[in-house]
């Protein structure tokens, strides 16, 4: 992790998450980022809880990433737009995180994902921070990820080519994962695979950025596992009202043809002949 001297910047301590900006000023680049990061979310919630009993586990969503101090604050930080880290508080001091400061907790992202919104160079691009000059340039994204922060998974998703690549952070440096028989890319930690779902989410349809788990199972959103279990609920009564006109059909049916026995009986009756001895 590289710091910049505090007393070249008027700092004596380092700043924790309440003390450090909590957004750059940008603006979310298209409409279709933010539902994406909420599907991600949504959709891995129960998965994590599963891993996590204990729910210590923390998800940033196009939050800041600290990882040195520098001047503006924000250009010592990377915002992925999801990430997930393991084993760390969802709150720091009862308080909700405002970024995720690495001087302060030390337990790298497990995974980190950036949604391209331009031509993926900046996704991409390895450029070190040696090499840069001038107060006001960052090192590339790419290489601030695999060299800095260091989470094991770092991905580059483009809905516009309906791709994603995922590395794996081997040693020191990322190495491209192979997709499996199904086109995913697995996430052996969290027992799930990462891959494009072409299909509707919201109002939008889309190729979309979801989960599988290791059977190759879609993890489904909230809403979706509502929306199945109201059409099971669905045909459960739809079964039920089906069964309850067959019953009422064979109970007439039933009711129908003891009344044609007795009729024939009479009939044996008038004719002096008992239906009993037949």
């Amino acid at each position: 992790m590289t710091i910049a001297p505090s007393s070249e910047l008027g700092i004596t301590t380092l700043p924790d998450h309440t003390q450090l900006p909590d957004s750059d000023g940008t603006f979310v680049k298209n409409f279709q980022e933010h539902p994406q990061s909420i599907l991600l979310t949504d959709s891995i919630l129960s998965t994590l809880d599963s891993l996590h009993p204990d729910q210590q586990y923390a998800i940033g969503q196009d939050s800041g990433i600290y990882w040195r101090l520098t001047e503006p604050l924000e250009r010592g930080a990377e915002s992925p737009d999801w990430f997930y880290v393991p084993n760390v508080p969802p709150t720091l001091d009862g308080r909700v995180r405002r970024s995720y400061v690495l001087w302060q907790e030390y337990i790298p992202p497990l995974i980190a994902i950036e949604f391209v919104s331009g031509d993926g160079s900046e996704e991409r691009d390895r450029t070190p921070l040696y090499q840069i000059s001038g107060e006001r340039q960052k090192p590339g994204k790419f290489w601030v990820y695999e060299q800095i922060i260091r989470p094991p998974f770092y991905a580059i998703y483009e809905v516009r080519k309906a791709s994603v690549e995922v590395y794996h952070l081997m040693e020191n440096h990322y190495e491209l994962v192979a997709a499996n028989e199904r086109g995913h890319y697995p996430i052996h930690p969290m027992g799930v695979e990462l891959g494009i779902w072409l299909g509707q989410y919201g109002n939008l349809e889309l190729p979309w950025l979801r989960w599988w788990d290791s059977q190759g199972n879609l993890l489904l959103t909230g809403d979706e596992r509502a929306r199945i279990e109201r059409q099971r609920a669905e045909q459960a009564e739809q079964r039920f009202e089906q069964a309850e006109v067959e019953l009422q059909q064979e109970r007439q049916r039933a009711e129908a043809e003891r009344q044609r026995a007795e009729r024939l009986a009479e009939l044996l009756r008038a004719q002096g002949i008992d239906p009993e001895e037949l």
